[in-house]
């Protein structure tokens, strides 16, 4: 298959797939989501995923229709049916199909998604730009919720800016990206944001954290500014699909370039974690 969609058991290309009306998530956006990178039928990090899939849902109380071993077969036997190995694998839970009320009945069953695309794993050396936007989503932002308006609304004007990526800042915070984590290296120093309410807490992110130690790189999980974030010696955006990019613009402005050694030693680190763990084709 080309591409590949799933609900509830049935799945087909995506183009061919039909979901209820009164599935929540078409009045509420009620329910929550994960995705991730698959190489040569590998899912990469995915038990960290579905953790974090599963955390998530019982913070909004859905009931999931399977367990989390389920779930992890269920996703590798999907991308089996694919032509290629090199996917983006998403997977969200909604509240279940009920007649539209802002109260969700309780014994309202949970339903599945699944969509598969062709994607091939993204090249490191390549720069990106970026924007920054106020920050004015809500106080949830460690829930990967399917409630993404100001997320869709400022990765719009990025790209109407011919930018990849919105950076978010609160009252001068850097808070993260629409759809991405960001970091700055400062004097042979890792700062990101801390996994607060404001964040949401990505698999990359705790990845480049753990490489960057395994480097002996100090790593400060403290808030940081615009100003801060202007002055970094290098902008990292990290992302289940974007791995590990650097920056070399924001808001018009050149960034970075200033540690270009230390960035290629933390990028060519993460790289190869993500090529040894997908390193072996799985049957089909």
């Amino acid at each position: 298959m080309k591409t590949l969609g799933y609900y509830n058991g049935r799945y087909d290309e995506i183009d061919n797939m039909t979901i209820p009306m009164n599935d929540r998530v078409c009045w509420f956006g009620d329910g929550v989501y994960d995705a991730g990178p698959c190489r040569n039928y590998h899912i990469f990090a995915l038990d960290e995923h579905v953790d974090r899939f599963f955390n998530n849902a019982g913070l909004l109380k859905i009931q999931m229709p399977c367990t989390k071993e389920e779930l992890k077969a269920l996703l590798n036997d999907l991308v089996r049916k694919m032509d290629t190995g090199d996917l983006f694998v998403y997977y969200q839970v909604t509240r279940g199909t009920a007649a539209r009320s802002h109260e969700f009945p309780a014994d309202c069953p949970a339903n599945l998604w699944v969509m598969l695309k062709p994607q091939k794993a993204p090249e490191l050396p390549a720069k990106i730009k970026l924007i920054t936007v106020e920050d004015t989503r809500f106080f949830h932002c460690n829930i990967k919720t399917l409630n993404l308006i100001p997320s869709v609304m400022a990765a719009q004007k990025a790209s109407e800016a011919g930018c990849q990526e919105a950076i978010f800042h609160r009252g001068g915070r850097v808070t993260e990206c629409a759809h991405s984590n960001c970091h700055i290296i400062k004097e042979g120093i890792l700062y990101t944001a801390p996994a607060d309410n404001l964040i949401l807490p990505g698999i990359a992110r705790a990845h480049l954290i753990s490489n960057c130690k395994k480097l002996g790189i100090p790593v400060s999980e403290t808030p940081y500014t615009l100003k801060e974030l202007m002055d970094a010696d290098e902008v990292l955006v990290t992302s289940s699909t974007k791995l590990c990019m650097s920056a070399d613009e924001i808001d018009g402005r050149p960034v970075g370039g200033k540690a270009p050694g230390l960035l290629k030693r933390i990028q060519d680190a993460v790289k190869s974690e993500f090529l040894e763990e997908t390193g072996t084709a799985l049957g089909r």
